[in-house]
């Protein structure tokens, strides 16, 4: 077993920013080493990177190994021990500010559970690392602080979006954003990347929302709106297919031709007559 030790840092000074760091460091707990019960006035994440311990919160008692996270908020009653026998070592990072509480609400600690087992252990490890070593009063040291901390906290909301089912009137939501978002920039060189990320969720969890609730993909549904928009300008307008073509956002008007075939089972340039045939017109 590894000595006990403590290493932190404390911020001197705060002021009142979006995010800011209170405290953060590493500690290897000798056995039954305790905290609590008590309170905190930040938020505050622990992550056990190696041994054992109890975590209790809520009125609940949460057992807690290498790889684990725990939350505590401000203002809530917790108690947590290392494991007598098989003590933990953890990283641990304080922070609160304005954007802090909304930030939280995001990541996948919940009221019931607030412990949470991230993917990639290293790649948490790392960024808990990377805040501690870069601790400091300077400029320079509180901005690397706290960036790491949002590539922290982001990672956990990414998770979250990924793991979480959404209710039904949340993917309505993305879905009619989406097409919101299509409705008023088709003409221009938009992808489905471009999509998700005004939506503000993943490509893929854009994917699933759109093959949820409409049956069809971002990229299908997009590619349909451009061609039924140009359907509309040959309709209406004297406009030349290669004008059509990029007035809809396609730069390669042969592409377009081709897609626009597969769609609509006629070339651009007989779409007119197609309609006259079946009466449409």
């Amino acid at each position: 077993m590894t000595n006990p030790y403590r290493q932190s840092y404390k911020q001197k000074l705060l002021d009142n920013a979006s995010l800011a760091i209170f405290n953060c460091g590493l500690q290897s707990c000798s056995p039954n080493h305790s905290w609590g019960p008590g309170i905190r006035d930040h938020y505050l994440i622990h992550f056990v990177i190696s041994g054992k311990g109890s975590y209790i919160c809520g009125g609940k008692t949460f057992q807690l190994k290498a790889g684990d996270l725990f939350l505590i908020k401000p203002s809530q009653v917790v108690y947590y021990v290392a494991d007598p026998s098989e003590p933990w070592e953890y990283y641990w990072v304080g922070f609160n500010g304005t954007y802090a509480q909304k930030l939280v609400s995001h990541l996948p600690f919940k009221d019931t559970n607030p412990v949470y087992t991230p993917l990639e252990f290293e790649e948490y490890k790392d960024y808990l690392y990377k805040i501690y070593t870069n601790s400091g009063n300077t400029i320079k040291h509180t901005t690397a602080m706290v960036g790491y901390l949002y590539l922290f906290l982001s990672r956990l909301v990414e998770e979250n979006t990924v793991n979480t089912q959404p209710q039904a009137a949340a993917q309505s939501n993305y879905v009619i954003d989406a097409i919101k978002y299509i409705q008023f920039n088709y003409s221009s060189d938009i992808s489905v990347d471009d999509i998700a990320g005004a939506v503000g969720i993943s490509r893929s969890h854009l994917y699933r929302v759109f093959i949820s609730n409409l049956n069809q993909s971002p990229i299908d549904y997009l590619t349909e709106y451009r061609i039924n928009e140009a359907c509309n300008l040959i309709r209406n307008t004297n406009l030349s297919i290669s004008e059509i073509a990029v007035s809809v956002g396609f730069f390669d008007q042969f592409y377009f031709s081709r897609v626009f075939k597969k769609i609509k089972k006629v070339p651009p340039s007989k779409y007119l007559q197609s309609l006259e045939a079946q009466g449409e017109l």
